[in-house]
């Protein structure tokens, strides 16, 4: 492949990455509404998925200080959607779990996430989908690799 080929595809990558992420992130954020923003939005999906966590736990998922997790936690606690419960054995340690309000809220917004990201899904056949899928794993699975090398992990 020729250098200008290689530059015309990593230009090309560079913008639709930057497109896709910073359009498909408004309408996302439009589902979401304005209860919650993008970020405390994922925090709830990972609580809800694993039902109960730490900030230390969510800091190394989101790959973050653990002080913007905690500005985070703090929030979403004083609208009421998270609970906060000691570890009887070690004080130290919180548990993060789900409130009512909270699941409701991350049930709703999961809905209408769904059937937006569903409208766009519908537009692709089934042979499509496999394909970007299998794609997009692998292009994931690359990028998880070369982070480590990088970082020596």
């Amino acid at each position: 492949m020729k250098d200008t080929s290689i530059k015309e595809l990593i230009d090309q990558y560079i913008n639709l990455t930057f497109s896709i992420e910073k359009n498909s992130v408004q309408l996302i954020k439009g589902q979401i509404g304005n209860d919650l923003t993008s970020d405390q939005h994922y925090i709830l999906r990972y609580i809800n998925q694993r039902e109960e966590c730490t900030s230390s736990e969510l800091a190394d998922v989101f790959n973050v200080k653990k002080s913007a997790i905690t500005a985070i936690i703090e929030r979403l606690w004083k609208k009421g959607f998270i609970k906060r419960t000691r570890d009887e054995q070690d004080r130290r340690v919180v548990y993060l779990t789900l409130t009512e309000g909270g699941q409701e809220l991350f049930r709703e917004t999961e809905l209408r996430i769904y059937q937006l990201v569903g409208s766009l899904i519908k537009q692709f056949d089934q042979a499509e989908i496999e394909a970007f899928m299998k794609t997009y794993e692998k292009l994931n699975r690359i990028i998880l690799a070369t982070k480590e090398e990088m970082l020596g992990e």
